[in-house]
């Protein structure tokens, strides 16, 4: 059973971890934030993730009050010893070993680390993060056994019975999109549309059927007319219509 107290969110401000916030929101009682600048080409998110944090105090005043401290970590260093196209001005391609030079190695391993960290000063025990295996680059931190591995060195090097939560880990982008229209309705979809960052661009972009992004970086599904995207029953708070029926719309579009 979930402790339903409080949590810890890995909240970077786009779409994943949006609706990962919104799930925490749903289901514990006191729910605290946390990103990090580890100097990523597409910083912009962390500007990003403030006027989502405001959006949802906005329009959902019953999770207002569960939402506590948002804290912020510079792990630049990361930044400093990666050679990949998050922390360099170079093209998105993939490498010979099979995995996108968009992999920044250790990435998600310290941000639970650092997470538990601060959790462990707070109190808290349950992490979510917006991890998935389903729909993913390939990249070996997102897999669900690297996660169950973590927590286990976690709670054995900290003494404590951490939890890492992550509730889009089996779901894809058509799931992920039909939970948070689930979790948040129109409201919601409307903030993952109009206010989150997901592209690895350091631009908003235009604002396309499935939010702002520059329509070619990897994190956008439906850049590359990936149709799963269109089989989501999420309505479109815009014109009243099937979100699904205007993603699947964008994708042949592109």
């Amino acid at each position: 059973m979930i402790d339903t107290r409080s949590t810890l969110v890995l909240f970077s401000g786009g779409q994943d971890s949006t609706t990962c916030l919104a799930w925490a929101l749903h289901n514990f009682e006191h729910v605290e934030t946390i990103a990090f600048d580890y100097r990523q080409r597409h910083r912009i998110e962390l500007d990003q993730r403030l006027v989502v944090l405001a959006e949802i105090r906005r329009r959902f005043p019953r999770w207002e009050a569960k939402l506590g401290d948002d804290h912020f970590i510079d792990l630049s260093v990361l930044g400093q010893i990666s050679d990949t196209s998050l922390t360099r001005e170079t093209a998105f391609e993939m490498e010979q070993d099979g995995l996108p030079n968009s992999f920044v190695p250790g990435r998600n391993l310290l941000f639970f680390t650092f997470a538990a960290a601060v959790a462990w000063r707070r109190g808290i025990r349950q992490l979510v993060g917006g991890m998935c295996e389903t729909d993913f680059s390939g990249y070996p931190d997102c897999r669900d056994n690297t996660i169950k591995s973590l927590q286990v060195t976690l709670n054995l090097g900290m003494d404590r019975s951490f939890v890492l939560q992550t509730p889009l880990m089996w779901l894809d982008k058509a799931q992920t999109w039909a939970l948070a229209d689930e979790l948040g309705g129109a409201a919601l979809i409307d903030i993952l549309l109009q206010h989150t960052h997901t592209c690895y661009q350091a631009e908003r972009g235009p604002l396309h059927a499935w939010g702002h992004g520059c329509g070619e970086s990897p994190p956008a599904p439906c850049a590359s007319g990936d149709s799963r995207c269109g089989r989501t029953g999420a309505r479109d708070p815009a014109s009243g219509s099937s979100l699904g029926a205007r993603l699947s719309r964008a994708a042949h579009e592109m």
